[in-house]
């Protein structure tokens, strides 16, 4: 049985409001598609959990495309209604439509660098002759007629002579790898294909390191996750003659490998998880065996550089937020490591370049910079343009000038150069936006969460505004994976905060603002505390009167796309939007597709015991919907061809609120066909999806104008 929902709402102006127009009745129902319920069941622990959707998993079949499409024609139908989208879609293209260019590198005779002319769907990488000239190197736009192909990563030999690039199509994570003669851009060999979370990392001339997995075929949605496995490509060879490195005995999940930069050995990382990692080396110049460095999963270890048998390493071992230590490969156990520079308070990342090493350091989510030499002599701390995000500070040994960026919730990205001998720096490309910075400010705060804890949150908005309890305000958040949330200027925000908007982004523990233990706080089964962080700060901006819920709206992605699932299905009364892209929503079964069966050291799995699979269902949004709830206007959004967080996610989470939903708020889920995760999305891809976010948001406010 369809069900819908019908709207008339009265289309007065809540901002800019011209009392003397007439009002005028807009027709917002709402008929959802029909979707049907299957009798499946799974069985935890002797406990029968129903799974009415489970069909949608199927992404490939016509009968989930035709529900797609059905979906897609009832959303855009709803979107195209509201009145001011084209107003607002044609403000954030104007904003948008500047030029965009990233730092330059050398590789051999050319100067690279990438540049977006405005609303180009793809970044195009140039490159300089040693007399100036500049010329194409590869443009992603010619990859396909819809620009949904994009350039996955783009990897030179050290000489520069060979390039082999990446590319991805329509979004998903398997890639293919073409191997360029960088002088005449003509293919070298075959194309690689089925490549998947893999770098490419070149041996001198002779070929490249990869990784990948068996290729799940046809409608499956499994490959074997557990089997990762690193290759070498040999130039001139077919690639079902690449040599199998790294993989066969040893089961890991994720395996990375590497070239030093003098080109003598190969390390190799292997892991189960998103957290903890093996470490290997092999010899490349005696053709030795590979070497066991780090044996066990308890700590994250990345080799930095080396001098000779001299190995510098960035890891978390006895030092939950990061240290370098120092060992020789004829003792590279960890007993006989030393420290380079000891961990601190705050959380550190390393980069090298000019013969440098780079301490890059968190504090309460702002940036600072240390620059030491490799006799661990401090160097001098880096002067930043101000306080937000600055990254870069890498390149080559030989490399005479560095670049680095700079940039926060106000200030567009800007790029610098940095000489490493003087420590000066300069600006390099400043981006030419049509937004006031000036007007606007940034403010943080550290609010208390339930159980005590003092989260730092970072509020934006216009100066002088009123808090009143009724400014519009965006809360984003995170809380995952050791990831930091840092302050970055973004276009989208930028309109947002145009018409009125606050935004908001809450460090929530999960993340990596403050090392390894704050990570492990919002794991597993303390996975509610990343909730109970979000629903704090969401309490403190309504106590602060920046915003009410009938102005407050949520929004994450990804992993962010489950805190929302989580923090709307446990606390509905508390917001009027709920934004969850791209989500992991389904917490039963994630482990069982594609690539979430690595994502365990975050969420744990409902196979794993008892008392896991209960902690798990208790906040599982897909089963965590209950029938006579009245739940904030969601737009859920996903892509048909994600392959990383599979669609089914949203699929299912829809579903259930369409069908449990009691109230007039409307429940859309926003399908981007032939598209992925998000890497690789076209420019006007990427705009239309704000557009449609905002004016969403926005309407179920109760804006009906934008300011003027």
């Amino acid at each position: 049985m369809k069900k819908s929902l019908t709207l008339l709402l009265v289309a007065t102006a809540f901002v800019a409001c011209k009392k003397e127009e007439p009002k005028e009745i807009v027709d917002m129902s709402v008929t959802y598609p029909e979707t049907k319920k299957v009798d499946t069941l799974d069985t935890y622990f002797g406990e029968q959990i129903q799974d009415p959707y489970r069909w949608l998993e199927d992404d490939r079949s016509a009968e989930t495309e035709a529900w797609v499409k059905a979906q897609n024609e009832v959303t855009f139908g709803y979107l195209e209604k509201i009145p001011f989208r084209k107003e607002l879609k044609e403000r954030m293209e104007k904003l948008w439509n500047y030029e965009k260019i990233s730092a330059p590198f050398k590789e051999g005779n050319y100067t690279y660098f990438y540049k977006n002319d405005g609303l180009q769907n793809q970044s195009v990488l140039y490159r300089k002759n040693e007399a100036g000239k500049e010329e194409i190197f590869l443009d992603p736009n010619t990859f396909s007629k819809d620009g949904t192909t994009s350039l996955g990563g783009v990897n030179f030999s050290k000489d520069g002579s060979l390039v082999a690039y990446a590319i991805s199509e329509g979004g998903s994570d398997w890639r293919k790898v073409v191997v360029l003669n960088a002088e005449t851009k003509e293919i070298i060999g075959d194309t690689i294909v089925d490549i998947k979370f893999s770098g490419v990392s070149w041996y001198k001339n002779e070929g490249f390191y990869y990784s990948s997995y068996d290729k799940p075929k046809g409608s499956e949605l499994s490959a074997k996750t557990d089997q990762h496995k690193l290759y070498f490509h040999k130039l001139g060879t077919s690639q079902k003659e690449d040599q199998l490195i790294f993989g066969q005995n040893e089961k890991r999940r994720y395996v990375g490998g590497y070239v030093t930069e003098d080109e003598n050995y190969l390390i190799i990382s292997g892991s189960n998880s998103t957290s903890g990692n093996e470490l290997y080396y092999k010899d490349l110049v005696k053709n030795g065996p590979i070497v066991n460095i780090v044996n066990n999963f308890d700590s994250d270890n990345g080799v930095i550089d080396n001098i000779g048998t001299k190995f510098y390493l960035s890891t978390n071992y006895n030092a939950p937020n990061q240290r370098v230590v120092t060992f020789d490969l004829s003792n590279p156990k960890q007993a006989n490591w030393v420290d380079f520079i000891p961990e601190t308070e705050n959380v550190l990342s390393i980069s090298t370049g000019s013969n440098y090493i780079f301490a890059k350091y968190i504090k309460d989510a702002v940036s600072y910079i240390k620059q030491y030499d490799y006799d661990g002599k401090l160097v001098r701390d880096i002067e930043l343009p101000g306080i937000g995000s600055a990254g870069g500070f890498g390149g080559r040994k030989e490399d005479a000038t560095l670049y680095f960026s700079f940039t926060n919730y106000t200030t567009p990205g800007t790029i610098y150069s940095f000489d490493p001998k003087s420590g000066k720096s300069v600006v390099y490309q400043k981006p030419n936006v049509d937004f006031k910075s000036e007007d606007y400010e940034s403010k943080q705060i550290f609010y208390t969460s339930k159980d005590g804890t003092k989260i730092p949150m970072i509020i934006t908005y216009k100066k002088g505004i009123e808090l009143n309890g009724k400014n519009p305000t965006m809360l984003y958040g995170y809380g995952g994976f050791n990831i930091s949330l840092t302050p970055s200027f973004s276009i989208a925000n930028a309109v947002w905060l145009e018409n009125g908007g606050v935004y908001a982004v809450a460090n929530l523990r999960g993340g990596g603002e403050y090392g390894k233990k704050w990570h492990d706080a919002g794991t597993q089964m303390q996975k509610q505390n990343v909730f109970d962080d979000f629903i704090a700060a969401a309490e403190y901006l309504i106590k602060e009167k920046y915003t009410t819920s009938d102005y407050l709206a949520i929004s994450g992605r990804s992993n962010g796309g489950l805190l929302v699932g989580a923090t709307m299905t446990q606390r509905p009364d508390l917001i009027k939007v709920a934004l969850p892209g791209v989500g992991v929503l389904d917490m039963l079964r994630y482990h069982t597709f594609t690539a979430g069966a690595g994502w365990a050291y975050d969420y744990g799995t409902s196979e794993q015991s008892k008392e896991m699979f209960d902690y798990l269902k208790a906040y599982s949004p897909v089963h965590n919907v209950k029938a006579g709830t009245k739940y904030p206007a969601t737009l859920v959004m996903t892509g048909d061809h994600d392959d990383r967080v599979v669609p089914a996610h949203s699929f299912k989470f829809a579903a259930e609120l369409q069908a449990k939903q009691t109230g007039d708020n409307p429940v859309l889920i926003r399908i981007d066909v032939n598209a992925g995760h998000g890497a690789g999305k076209s420019v006007s891809a990427i705009i239309q999806e704000h557009v449609d976010m905002q004016v969403f948001t926005l309407y179920n406010m109760g804006v009906r104008e934008l300011k003027k």
